[in-house]
């Protein structure tokens, strides 16, 4: 079954430590599904991104316990996936007019 880019790539993640990599290292992080590999999120972010992609560091992040009253429940766990850029390349969505 071959997947398209956007199939792999949920969102952008957009935080503060995210911002700041992203400024100053050339790193994006991306929202990606549980079972994509480092090679199939490479060819989306270069696909979807028009972008070079020098690296991919993924990560597994485990959901957290929430609690309402008696009941807890557990958020999913979700993979996070840092992009690292080649020099040169930026992300034009990001980029300020």
């Amino acid at each position: 079954m071959t997947r398209n880019a956007y199939d792999i790539i949920v969102r952008p993640l957009l935080t503060e430590k995210l911002t700041e990599m992203r400024e100053n290292q050339r790193k994006i992080g991306l929202l990606v599904r549980a079972d994509a590999n480092k090679v199939e999120i490479k060819k989306a972010a270069e696909r979807a991104l028009n972008v070079k992609v020098e690296k991919v560091s993924v990560m597994n992040v485990g959901g957290k316990i929430r609690r309402i009253g008696r009941m807890a429940g557990k958020k999913p766990d979700w993979k996070k996936a840092i992009v690292t850029l080649k020099p040169g390349e930026k992300l034009e969505i990001f980029e300020g007019v």
